[in-house]
């Protein structure tokens, strides 16, 4: 990667930086050539501090960590763009990024399901749990149940009513999350799978 630290007379470039998963831009900083060095080096996002005038490598005193995932340049070789998976909130008055706005995506809705679907299954004094009574009731029947779902979703999918059709939909994901959590997967393990057959 060619970076033309010459257009800027302190030999800092800015370094826009975007979470991996979200796509959401969290922050901008500056990074001189030791920055960038010290960023792969410990794999964390290290830029140039202005007002420290030093190397400063984000989360260093909060905790709050920029995990680095990869780093490219722009089409005049003076602006970076960094991926980063971060650890808590990027900005240091503790919002998702610097514009206040929330980092999230519809995944996350996702995994916090399968979190309390993961909840409910440990919940042993939860005798009302309808999560728990599946998992009780062990694979065949958590299996059978998906297998339910799915032909009262095909079934309103030949009609026309949306909203049944919806709701059928949202019942097949719901025991499909449970299904895999029986199985020892989540989502993400689908979801990779996804990703590696459209690369191929």
């Amino acid at each position: 990667m060619q970076i033309d630290f010459s257009k800027f007379d302190n030999g800092l470039i800015p370094a826009i930086i975007q979470d991996a998963e979200t796509k959401t831009v969290l922050m901008l900083g500056y990074m001189n050539e030791d920055a960038i060095k010290k960023t792969y080096e410990l794999k964390k996002v290290t830029f140039f501090s202005r007002s420290k005038n030093r190397l400063w490598t984000k989360g260093e005193e909060s905790g709050n960590f920029l995990h680095f995932v990869s780093m490219k340049n722009d089409c005049d070789q003076d602006t970076l763009l960094v991926q980063v998976n971060p650890i808590g909130p990027t900005c240091h008055k503790g919002t998702d990024n610097c514009w206040g706005e929330q980092n999230s995506s519809e995944f996350d809705f996702i995994s916090k399901l399968e979190k309390v679907i993961e909840n409910r299954r440990e919940d042993v004094e939860n005798k009302s749990s309808y999560v728990k009574s599946l998992f009780d009731k062990g694979i065949n029947k958590i299996a059978q149940k998906v297998g339910e779902e799915a032909v009262e979703v095909v079934i309103e999918a030949k009609d026309d009513n949306d909203e049944l059709f919806l709701n059928e939909s949202a019942d097949l994901l719901f025991h499909y999350l449970i299904l895999l959590q029986a199985k020892g997967y989540s989502l993400k393990d689908v979801l990779s799978i996804l990703k590696q057959r459209h690369k191929a």
